[in-house]
């Protein structure tokens, strides 16, 4: 008998195949939607993770600026970091393993007929174990080199593509804004990137060359320190922050003009915020569910008008009210089923363009696309029983001379 139902469901369906898709098209779009959106932000939410443990761990970074702006926030209103804060910090702080100083900024660099936009970091070695980075050809900057600001450089590899094609750039020459730099290594590439920058375009510079050449200034505009294995970042940065206060001479009534940011915690406040934005706009989408599931409504009222003979003939031939329920019931969740079908399938289509277009991870939750297809069968259900309910209740002889 409920196979039964079902052919005469599908049937239905199939004979009223533009009023079935209209019917149909709210359930699609919101099954879509919340599938789509949670997909995309399962994706950004996995990048962000990994941006941040790319650099590093047990990494925080000082920069000069108010606290509360952001990274960098308010550095034109405060004094610059020095070289000489780093090793104040690993002198005083016995915790740190390690602190690095680094300066930045975007130049031209010019090889044969190729110009490429690039961003320049001037810094010492201990930047590359503290940020993660390793050599795949060539050696690191000599004291020497550090010492005296040598114009010479290390490569990522998208700019050492972008410079020269594939190949080994080390011993190489290039103009790099108005300096000539010689190429002495090629990082490693590395597959994550920092918060949507790829990190394999950079060129790494003695921090003293590029305040020489580059900076004219002896400003560093950014300090990376890791700390010890069973040290926490809570008790770190109350030290950091005592000792940088006590070297830029602010008093108990001024504030910090610097940051301290410990690299998890932002990844747990982006994450964060990511994960409310998805759910927002999920929430959003699913209101679409319901308007679908008005729409099935809708179109199953017309539908009992339609075929209120046909009802009145069906239980005049013996059949009860509760197969007559059954029918339309069944009708309804058809709808919604074939609806959620297309909704997960075209969902999972725009998440993967979705994730491809943002450049983030496809990651499909197949707890929530299956929720979303059960979901969408029981809109059928429910939003199909009042129409099946009153068919139900027809009256045999009205119902056959209905016209």
């Amino acid at each position: 008998m409920l196979l039964e139902t079902f052919r005469l469901a599908l049937l239905t369906v199939a004979r009223n195949k533009l009023r079935s898709f209209l019917t149909v098209l709210g359930i699609v779009i919101g099954v879509a939607s919340v599938i789509a959106m949670v997909t995309v932000g399962q994706g950004s939410t996995q990048r962000v993770q990994s941006d941040v443990a790319s650099l590093g761990s047990n990494l925080l970074m000082i920069r000069p600026g108010q606290p509360g702006r952001g990274p960098g926030g308010g550095q034109n209103d405060a004094p610059s970091l020095t070289a000489q804060d780093v090793e104040a910090l690993l002198t005083d702080i016995p915790d740190l393993v390690a602190a690095t100083p680094s300066a930045s900024r975007t130049l031209n660099a010019v090889y044969g007929d190729t110009t490429h936009a690039v961003s320049v970091t001037g810094t010492d070695n201990a930047y590359f174990p503290v940020r993660g980075w390793t050599l795949q050809e060539g050696r690191m900057f000599s004291d020497a080199e550090l010492r005296a600001g040598t114009p010479v450089c290390i490569l990522g590899t998208t700019t050492s593509n972008a410079l020269i094609g594939e190949g080994n750039p080390v011993g190489i020459t290039f103009r790099l804004g108005k300096i000539t730099c010689e190429v002495i290594g090629l990082l490693d590439k590395r597959e994550a990137s920092t918060f949507g920058q790829d990190d394999n375009d950079t060129v790494i510079l003695p921090l003293k060359t590029f305040q020489r050449r580059i900076a004219g200034n002896t400003n560093v505009s950014a300090i990376s320190v890791t700390f010890r294995d069973g040290t926490t970042a809570e008790e770190v940065t109350p030290q950091i922050q005592s000792l940088m206060r006590e070297r830029r001479h602010l008093t108990d009534d001024q504030d910090d003009n610097f940051n301290v940011f410990d690299m998890k915690q932002i990844s747990s406040m982006l994450t964060g915020i990511t994960g409310t934005l998805t759910g927002l706009l999920s929430a959003v989408a699913a209101i679409s569910l319901l308007v679908g599931g008005i729409g099935i409504m809708n179109i199953m009222l017309v539908s009992v008008t339609e075929r209120t003979r046909e009802i009145g003939i069906r239980m005049a031939i013996g059949a009860t009210e509760g197969q007559v329920l059954l029918q339309f019931l069944v009708e309804a969740v058809v709808l919604s089923l074939i609806g959620g079908f297309l909704g997960v399938v075209i969902g999972l289509g725009l998440g993967w363009a979705g994730s491809s277009a943002l450049n983030v991870t496809f990651v499909p939750d197949w707890q929530i696309t299956g929720a979303a297809f059960v979901f969408s069968a029981l809109v059928g259900v429910v939003f199909g029983y009042f129409p099946a309910r009153r068919a139900a209740r027809l009256d045999p002889i009205e119902a056959l001379r209905h016209q």
